[in-house]
């Protein structure tokens, strides 16, 4: 699942996703002030014009040069352009800014896991003290037993994983499986979400 799978895989549809904003995020952002968010797994940008239009400013981070493009032309005809940043890079390996962000969102990120847990933990430190961190994935219930690429869902980080990374730091605001509620991609059987929610205290 490098740049080059899904550089492809967006090539073979004129529009992958529906372009409106995951339920999960709009559920569990309502209330939040205003700030800076970043986006992982952007993909074509659904969730970060919603977020733009809400009056954050955003980074929306993918590892597909594609999506991106596509992400971009749809915030210049929303009119969000001057608010969103766009960052094509692979959040496995690269690092994000530090302590930056006052709410990091992450939708169905296939985060691949890795030794000590340094890809999950640079999402957490993105997080600024005071701000939120949002993962949500598709319970393992709904996942077929081997994936595209041939991977598992072993094999990715779920939003369970990250709350033994939290410690003191952090406050647990949501953390439960719940029904979807909008209809799950073509082709796929998904009916429930995991959705953890975190505040960092300091």
């Amino acid at each position: 699942m490098d740049a080059e799978f899904w550089d492809e895989k967006y090539r073979g549809h004129d529009q992958l996703f529906s372009g409106e904003p995951n339920g999960v995020l709009v559920t569990e952002s309502t209330g939040l002030a205003p700030g800076r968010a970043l986006d992982v797994g952007c993909g074509e940008g659904g969730d970060v014009l919603w977020l733009a239009r809400k009056g954050w400013q955003v980074t929306g981070v993918d590892i597909s040069h594609v999506a991106l493009e596509r992400a971009a032309a749809a915030a210049a005809a929303a009119g969000v352009a001057d608010r969103v940043t766009w960052m094509r890079a692979d959040p496995a390996e690269t690092p994000l800014p530090a302590g930056a962000f006052d709410l990091v969102s992450a939708h169905f990120l296939p985060l691949l896991r890795r030794s000590g847990d340094s890809a999950m933990r640079g999402l957490l430190d993105a997080v600024a003290p005071g701000g939120t961190f949002l993962f949500v994935f598709h319970a393992l219930d709904g996942l077929p037993e081997r994936l595209e690429g041939g991977f598992t869902a072993a094999d990715f980080c779920h939003p369970h994983d990250f709350v033994p990374l939290l410690g003191d730091d952090w406050a647990v605001v949501v953390d439960e499986t719940r029904p979807r509620t909008t209809p799950a991609p073509a082709g796929t059987h998904h009916t429930h979400d995991v959705v953890l929610r975190a505040r960092r205290l300091r």
